[in-house]
């Protein structure tokens, strides 16, 4: 399983370094965001939230990586391997549905990790923010957040005939992630209401726990709440990708 897996991670790392296009936007991306939005986050009164604005950009540029590198990335990959034929091969070899996914989800998933590693590294080196002060909701909320949106990038490329569509089909996802999940703006800062509806949003428990397993600013409660939620969303996910993504070309 993990030899095929592996392959197949090989042979999508290689697609991915010819798509130009896809790689500089899965490694710029989150990089362009962050700058963009931490002058905008600098505007609001974030003091009772605890967080200084670095601290505030760079967790939430966790987000932007799982967005860019993982969701968009791979929904575009999904839909070109499909309508170019390749899923339908693999699925007549030995890899099962689940391995066929995961491993071509393997070079998405590992320039994610490569990318949050860099950003704890640049925060604890370079912006004197704070080590890690619990690394296990950090470790679990970036798994349970990849799971996650692995599987939506698979149900996002059933809906979308191209891969340039899968792109227009991804940004509702993108905008209210941007918009709603603490990623500019801190859920403690919106309107009680907005936020509470906020927490619910695909994005926010992946976002809120690896924050606090950055600052340690999650009680147990929170944590837990979040952690069923996340859970929540993956299992909805997984339903949807088994139920609707399509193995054969669209046209």
């Amino acid at each position: 399983m993990a030899t095929r897996m592996l392959a197949l991670g090989r042979a999508e790392a290689t697609l991915m370094g010819r798509n130009k296009t896809a790689l500089y936007v899965a490694l710029l991306m989150p990089v362009f965001m962050v700058w963009a939005m931490r002058s905008a986050t600098a505007k609001i009164d974030i003091a009772k939230t605890g967080m200084s604005v670095n601290e505030t950009s760079l967790t939430g540029a966790f987000g932007f990586v799982l967005i860019f590198a993982v969701y968009q990335n791979l929904s575009g990959a999904f839909v070109a391997r499909r309508e170019e034929l390749v899923l339908k091969r693999l699925r007549t070899s030995e890899a099962s549905d689940p391995e066929i996914l995961a491993g071509s989800a393997l070079p998405a998933v590992g320039l994610a990790l490569a990318q949050c590693v860099v950003l704890l590294v640049a925060g604890a080196a370079w912006l004197h923010l704070r080590v890690p002060a619990r690394p296990d909701l950090l470790i679990v909320g970036f798994v349970l957040g990849v799971v996650l949106f692995v599987a939506l990038a698979a149900v996002t490329a059933a809906g979308a005939k191209t891969a340039e569509s899968a792109q227009l089909l991804s940004m509702p996802l993108l905008l209210l992630s941007v918009a709603g999940s603490g990623m500019v703006v801190p859920l403690t800062v919106m309107p009680d209401v907005v936020g509470d509806v906020c927490k619910l949003l695909p994005m926010t428990p992946v976002v809120e726990l690896m924050r606090g397993g950055w600052l340690g600013t999650l009680g147990m409660y929170e944590a837990l709440g979040y952690l069923g939620t996340a859970l929540a969303w993956v299992v909805l996910a997984v339903f949807a990708v088994r139920k609707w993504f399509r193995w054969e070309s669209r046209r």
